[in-house]
């Protein structure tokens, strides 16, 4: 549907810019901006490399364990279903911790890896569970502490002071993530976890020859 979508607004842009003949002022501006979009992709490899390094190397010093257990006891009220010490918990920090950093494009597999953990624990593998709704919600709210991305972004670009956005970005990404798990709390008590009901259905005899 997404393709669709592009597709529609493309086509569109044409159209208006043949018949208000602008059509060559369009294809400069799609040419510049294919341009803009190379040199700022490759401004940021460099930060990107620099943070998931650090966060490797924090994971392999144990300071993502640490942040787990500093983060216990608000994972218990935010995960209440989920044991202290499944893999799931430890999973979510690593995720949140990289959307902290914000780290996007790092945060993506580690979430991906909690909601297999997530999985094992849920009792209706069609449903998403509780504890899943609650951590999708606050991945996608995206508190962000350090916005690497969006700093790198207005460094590539040439702005004289891109770390200015780190105030509005922390209010505003605490803003959403509160809400979206205002929301998805109020909403969990009005669609209670439900168990699979069992199959009890009598399997059908064989019948010889």
């Amino acid at each position: 549907m997404l393709n669709y979508i592009w597709f529609g607004l493309m086509a569109i842009a044409l159209i208006v810019a043949i018949f208000t003949g602008n059509a060559a002022a369009l294809t400069k501006a799609s040419v510049d901006s294919a341009k803009t979009a190379v040199e700022i992709s490759l401004g940021l490899v460099g930060i990107m490399t620099l943070w998931l390094g650090i966060m490797r190397v924090a994971e392999q010093a144990g300071l993502i364990a640490m942040l787990s257990r500093i983060l216990r006891p608000i994972s218990r009220i935010l995960f209440p279903e989920v044991p202290p010490e499944h893999p799931a918990i430890g999973a979510m920090v690593m995720s949140l911790s990289a959307n902290m950093l914000g780290l996007n494009n790092a945060a993506t597999p580690l979430g991906i890896k909690a909601m297999e953990e997530l999985q094992t624990l849920n009792p209706d593998k069609e449903t998403a569970s509780n504890p899943m709704v609650t951590f999708m919600v606050l991945n996608t709210a995206g508190v962000q502490f350090i916005p690497t991305t969006i700093i790198g972004v207005l460094a590539a670009s040439g702005s004289l002071a891109p770390t200015s956005i780190i105030p509005t970005t922390l209010i505003a990404t605490l803003c959403g993530a509160v809400a979206a798990v205002t929301t998805a709390k109020l909403l969990q008590r009005f669609f209670p976890t439900r168990s699979p009901t069992p199959d009890t259905r009598q399997p059908t005899p064989e019948v010889g020859p």
